[in-house]
């Protein structure tokens, strides 16, 4: 927590848009809705704000204090929308229905890595599996890779302990395909998730409040979650081929030992990354995936040519 720069200005955090407005809570934990001065840029859930409060009990969010990471999704018309702020960890959440979706898992984590967010994966419905083999070899990658990997059923309360230990005192935010269970393990985690609605609702003045956008939750065990509906996949725009090859963790022992200073690993001439991959070194579904993601990449206008 920062110290207000400025007379009468107070510390607060974002923890939801209302109409055009902020939810900032204080200190104290009260909530006061505020607006902003104009060009102060996106404000996103999660920052940290100084705020000086205003008749009606309202306020007016006055600067935004510096960010230790920051989260963006595409959006219409090429534009990058900024999801959330200040995360520490994005658990991505898959389950044995619907089939996980290595891609969308891996653009996930690679974002996260050059953002500087800790990634893991949390399997959940695993009452649902079978057998074991069928989906522990999936995992077997990530973990291999220094991925956390959480095994939890949402419905019989399994693993959860676990990972509810593994999100004290953080920041973190539940990401992942639909139908994977993001929504029963939010409210598993989060038993007061509903009084939280209520008195943002109550607060807006704008009627029921919605959760198709993000809103920060204080987890009981200490921590906070921001849920945000809808957001499946974070954008790769901003990132450069570097960036991508950096991105999977477990290629940087062989970055730089390729004879060409910009190899791309994928078909260029003693190139590390692909000796790895052949030798076993590295996993050859997640080396396919890069280069599915490094193909995406290269569609960009700004990267097509580079």
């Amino acid at each position: 927590m920062s110290a207000p720069s400025a007379e009468g200005q107070r510390w607060g955090r974002v923890v939801c848009h209302l109409g055009k407005g902020l939810a900032v809570e204080d200190e104290t934990g009260r909530i006061v809705l505020c607006h902003t001065r104009r060009r102060l840029g996106d404000v996103a859930v999660g920052d940290e704000v100084d705020w000086q409060a205003l008749p009606q009990d309202q306020g007016r969010v006055e600067r935004v204090l510096p960010r230790r990471s920051l989260l963006v999704r595409p959006a219409p018309g090429g534009r990058l929308r900024v999801v959330a702020a200040n995360l520490d960890r994005v658990y991505v959440v898959v389950a044995p229905l619907p089939e996980p979706d290595g891609l969308l898992v891996d653009q996930i984590l690679a974002v996260c890595e050059h953002r500087g967010i800790e990634g893991g994966i949390v399997f959940n419905k695993i009452d649902l599996v079978t057998e074991s083999a069928s989906w522990e070899g999936w995992v077997t990658d990530y973990l291999a890779a220094g991925y956390p990997v959480f095994r939890v059923s949402a419905r019989s309360g399994a693993g959860l302990a676990e990972f509810r230990e593994a999100l004290r005192g953080h920041c973190v935010m539940l990401s992942g395909q639909s139908g994977v269970g993001k929504s029963s393990l939010t409210k598993a985690l989060l038993p007061k998730m509903q009084l939280r609605i209520n008195e943002l609702s109550a607060k807006s003045g704008l009627g029921r409040h919605t959760t198709t956008t993000a809103t920060l939750y204080h987890l009981p065990d200490g921590g906070d979650l921001i849920d945000s509906p809808g957001v499946q996949v974070f954008g790769l725009a901003e990132m450069s081929p570097a960036d991508l090859a950096h991105a999977f963790r477990e290629f940087r022992p062989f970055l730089g030992r390729c004879r060409f200073n910009d190899c791309r690993h994928v078909r260029e001439p003693d190139c590390a990354v692909c000796a790895a991959v052949a030798s076993g070194s590295l996993s050859t579904a997640r080396y396919e995936r890069y280069r599915k993601l490094l193909e995406r990449l290269q569609a960009v206008p700004e990267f097509a040519g580079a």
